[in-house]
């Protein structure tokens, strides 16, 4: 499925309130369904005789290639290169390059075996890694990187699957996905390709949407989208000339947020809300454009917007936080439900994240939480996503006692604000790995929301929590070249290390100079 083909209710998408929460589920149910289709039609292609027609192997081999069930863990990398293989007599002898992810039972005697498995099929040892399986000490997890025919390769992969001494065997073509580095943006010109829709002008999919039947409005959102879509990295972000219609609703907004803001938001959004006041950006009468909001946050803490055609993938939302970017809409909520819209619009963007963006602990949270889903499972998205819309969109923070909002869902609706500070629901003090899991609600306000006790606090736990994702590899950001490195080899440790003495000189030097007489 072409995830910009949109995963709207007509593909079964639930939500009334579009959430990152629901998009990220229901993006993992399609992907699921999707691979299963795959995985079963090459499973049927597997058990052909047809597909290995020339290759000799003993009694015992043809069991094993015959027996349907023991071709059931066939992989994605499995499907790729067993119709590979199918293409012809030529295709079937093309050499191959792949790695092999291994878990060694008996240790060196396993491997021992492997690597005679590996001569017996003719194939050559290009590389070879082994360490201690974290769970277990006297296992060995090995990766080997081989070259040999395609058939051989497959061949050797249903052998070793048959094998006592191996717990699992993973085949990862080198061509496509690296054990060590799935595809994810390693520069923020990749977000080109992170721009996949959950919804697509939503108000022409959904008749409960308040712009379903105005049709003016619905080429208007068109209008709007097509110029998000046309935005490549670099590009000035495009200008809107915003109608009167659609001041006139971010002014009800706005002064109803100005109200409210002094007695129920954080301190760290009320400092920069000011801020943007005396700039002029934040005003009643007029949306701010993304490009002067971009600049604004730019200078504060290094972050900078993007425009967006609507509701984003999980993934790519998130991916996108890793640099900085905020993936922005421009567009304006119908003129109907001003306090309501059942997906971002700009007023949301505007008014509930960009203040907080611009607050460094805050901008640092995000970003953290970006780097986190670089590479990560589907599971680990979901629950990612679940940590940001708990957090990011309805967080609440505790401020001298009392509690406050901080989230950008509760800041740019004041009816789930007001609900969020009464006695109605159950609020809980944030800790990642039960927020992770807490179901959302999408009917109606949440029930229960997450406290924490400050920005930093957050920040230590989600880091102490993300320390235990499956991921297999470590990420940072470099300020310096813009890029996401995976910090997989001793030369880039060596280097991280070699900024951060330089760090800690500059701050040991001045320490030293605040202490001189003439700071007393």
């Amino acid at each position: 499925m072409d995830f910009n083909q949109g995963l709207n209710f007509q593909n079964g998408y639930p939500a009334r309130r579009r959430s990152l929460v629901d998009d990220a589920r229901f993006e993992t149910l399609v992907v699921k369904q999707t691979k299963q289709s795959v995985l079963d039609e090459a499973r049927l292609r597997s058990n052909d005789s047809s597909v290995d027609p020339e290759i000799e192997i003993d009694e015992t081999q043809k069991v094993i290639e015959n027996n349907g069930e023991n071709d059931a863990g066939l992989t994605e990398e499995e499907v790729v290169l067993s119709n590979a293989i199918s293409e012809g007599p030529e295709a079937e002898k093309a050499l191959q390059r792949a790695a092999l992810i291994l878990r060694l039972r008996e240790g060196m005697n396993s491997l021992s075996r492997v690597l005679k498995s590996i001569e017996k099929y003719q194939g050559s040892v290009c590389h070879l890694e082994t360490r201690p399986n974290q769970n277990d000490t006297s296992q060995l997890d090995a990766l080997i990187k081989v070259e040999m025919t395609r058939v051989s390769l497959l061949q050797l992969i249903r052998s070793l699957r048959q094998s006592s001494s191996l717990e699992h065997v993973t085949l990862i073509g080198e061509d496509n996905i690296s054990a060590k580095n799935p595809w994810f943006p390693r520069h923020a010109s990749d977000l080109d390709n992170c721009n996949h829709l959950m919804t697509k002008y939503e108000p022409d999919l959904d008749m409960n949407h308040p712009g379903f039947a105005d049709k003016e409005y619905r080429a208007r959102r068109k209008e709007i989208a097509e110029i998000a879509f046309a935005y490549n990295y670099g590009d000035p972000i495009p200008f809107i000339d915003y109608t009167e219609t659609e001041n006139k609703t971010w002014g009800s907004v706005f002064n109803t947020v100005l109200e409210l803001m002094p007695k129920h938001a954080c301190a760290e959004y009320c400092r920069v809300f000011k801020l943007l006041q005396e700039e002029g950006i934040f005003t009643s009468n007029k949306i701010p454009q993304l490009e002067e909001m971009s600049n604004f946050l730019r200078r504060h803490t290094g972050f900078s917007l993007r425009p967006a055609a609507g509701l984003l993938t999980a993934r790519d939302f998130l991916a996108s936080l890793a640099f900085r970017i905020f993936q922005s809409t421009q567009y304006v909520r119908h003129k109907n439900t001003p306090y309501h819209t059942p997906e971002p619009d700009c007023i949301h963007e505007l008014l509930g994240h960009m203040p907080l963006l611009a607050d460094p602990s805050f901008a640092q949270f995000s970003q953290e939480i970006g780097l986190a889903s670089l590479g990560a499972s589907d599971s680990e998205i979901e629950k990612l996503s679940t940590v940001y819309w708990f957090t990011v969109e309805f967080g609440l923070c505790k401020e001298s006692g009392v509690v406050k909002a901080y989230g950008a869902g509760l800041l740019s609706a004041y009816g789930e604000l007001l609900h969020a500070l009464s006695d109605k629901p159950e609020l809980r003090p944030f800790e990642p790995a039960v927020t992770a899991v807490q179901p959302y609600q999408d009917q109606e306000y949440q029930p229960i929301y997450y406290v924490a006790e400050s920005f930093d606090d957050m920040k230590d736990k989600f880091r102490r929590w993300v320390s235990a994702m499956s991921r297999p590899f470590e990420v940072r950001f470099n300020p310096h070249t813009g890029r996401v490195e995976v910090l997989d080899s001793v030369e880039k440790l060596e280097s991280l290390v070699h900024q951060l003495n330089t760090e800690v000189l500059h701050l040991s030097n001045a320490i030293n100079k605040m202490k001189m007489p003439s700071y007393q």
